[in-house]
């Protein structure tokens, strides 16, 4: 019977596991989206408390509110300065004529291995955050998901696309 550690030694060497990393601005990236979150949140929390005490509502609503007041402060340091640090530390992907494989997450690990095979599509994308820092989200699709490999730079997320299209043999449409 094999153990948890000689499993992982022969799925080790078995699959070369990704080693390409995503652009350091991507925690810059992830950090901006949080605070624009978090401040959101925090607006409409405190428009809550503003009118709990204008209004004189039921005195375990002010309380309910100033609760939800504290776990949105313990959620936001997470969100804003521990886990864009992780996902960073833990995301990798890696291309073979063969297979795309991503790997990320620090508490529940994610390992996807996607034969070039299945590959339908394959698409650069850039929203407003990524645009301030000239990066880019690869996303490929095929048929019953949709996979993202979040900011990479601009050369790098244009070459990705091209070798994944071409190891899935995906013709570009003229339209």
């Amino acid at each position: 019977m094999l153990t948890n550690h000689m499993k992982g030694v022969l799925y080790a060497m078995q699959w070369n596991l990704p080693e390409q990393r995503l652009s350091p601005d991507a925690v810059n990236i992830w950090r901006t989206s949080a605070y624009i979150s978090n401040g959101i949140g925090f607006i409409i929390l405190a428009a809550l408390l503003a009118l709990d005490h204008v209004f004189d509502w039921w005195t375990w609503i002010g309380w309910v509110l100033w609760i939800i007041a504290g776990l949105s402060v313990l959620y936001a340091v997470w969100e804003i300065w521990i886990h864009p640090s992780l996902l960073y530390r833990y995301w990798r992907y890696d291309v073979s004529e063969e297979f795309l494989q991503l790997k990320h997450g620090a508490w529940k690990r994610v390992h996807q291995i996607i034969p070039m095979a299945k590959i339908q599509s394959v698409t650069t994308e850039q929203g407003p955050l990524l645009r301030r820092y000239g990066l880019y989200s690869v996303s490929v699709g095929t048929m019953g998901a949709s996979h993202r490999i979040p900011a990479l730079s601009e050369d790098g997320a244009v070459a990705l696309r091209q070798q994944i299209a071409s190891y899935a043999k995906i013709n570009e449409v003229d339209e």
